[in-house]
């Protein structure tokens, strides 16, 4: 199993834990992963065992929450462009009308849906044209699996290698759609750990970039980025949260501007609007500080 098969993995494990999904329903999604019963039972037991032990536990501060400041997403469109070795690449595009740059946006373990769209949309409408890029293109993407569970178990089966070089071909893709402006590139759990591995990948073009809740790569280099980082993370999250003390050493190893926020009392997935942990003040102001930092690092 490799780190970001765990990581879906253990996704799963952590729902059932927190009460979110039965075991019977945890046990049929892990399966979907291909995991046996008795791999999955341990998992499931593991995850519960971690939960208990949980008691909150130490946070970086921030500044207080403020509910203010939502912006309204424009419309996104169906996109499609051309990727590695020619292949066909999908994703959902909005276009700022005056842009001051661009972002790549990484859909979560589910695929590029509606909630991942509409940050794409919200992007844009702060001044930073937008691609959600839909990491199961040449599966026939995201919405040509019959739910959601189906899409994650897809994702388990791409090699990593291939998700770099998608969204190394989505960086070009945004060069050539915005000329002359710089590339942020932004990611949602999953995402935020492909945003992690984009960076670790030697991938030089981007200005900035901000990790929510994503796992950094065991063992991973920053060396070759010049991006300037924003992690953003949850405090109740403790399975990412485990990596954190390993991307900040790495950020600070490479040189690189960075900044790390942990949100007080709000659990993994927090700004995702359709999950049962979404908390809007945290939300809104961890939007308005990622949207900060690249007026700081993109636009400039």
């Amino acid at each position: 199993m490799t780190e970001i098969q765990r990581y879906l993995a253990e996704e799963i494990a952590e729902d059932h834990a927190d009460g979110l999904v039965s075991r019977r329903e945890a046990l049929r999604r892990l399966g979907l992963l291909g995991l046996s019963g008795a791999a999955a039972a341990s998992l499931l037991a593991a995850a519960l065992t971690e939960q208990a032990k949980a008691v909150g536990g130490a946070a970086s501060a921030t500044g207080p929450h403020t509910a203010d400041g939502a912006v309204e997403a424009l419309q996104t469109r169906e996109t499609s462009f051309r990727g590695p070795g020619g292949r066909r690449l999908m994703g959902a595009w909005a276009a700022a009308r005056r842009p001051r740059g661009t972002v790549l946006v990484i859909h979560e373990n589910r695929g590029l849906n509606d909630s991942i769209r509409s940050v794409a949309g919200r992007l844009a409408a702060s001044g930073y044209s937008a691609l959600a890029i839909d990491l199961l293109s040449e599966e026939g993407g995201t919405g040509s699996f019959a739910d959601e569970f189906e899409a994650m178990a897809a994702l388990y089966a791409v090699p990593e290698s291939r998700f770099v070089a998608d969204m190394k071909a989505g960086v070009t893709e945004l060069r050539r759609r915005v000329p002359g402006k710089k590339v942020a590139a932004t990611g949602f759990c999953f995402g935020g750990g492909m945003t992690w591995l984009l960076l670790t990948s030697k991938e030089s073009r981007l200005a900035a970039a901000a990790p929510f809740y994503g796992p950094f790569p065991e063992g991973g280099s920053l060396a070759g980025a010049k991006a300037a980082v924003l992690g953003i993370y949850a405090q109740l999250d403790s399975r990412v949260n485990a990596t954190r003390a390993a991307a900040r050493a790495a950020l600070r190893k490479a040189g690189l501007k960075h900044q790390i926020v942990t949100y007080p009392g709000v659990d993994h997935a927090f700004f995702n609007p359709t999950s049962s942990r979404y908390d809007h003040a945290a939300a809104t102001a961890a939007y308005r500080r990622m949207v900060g930092w690249f007026d700081k690092h993109v636009a400039t």
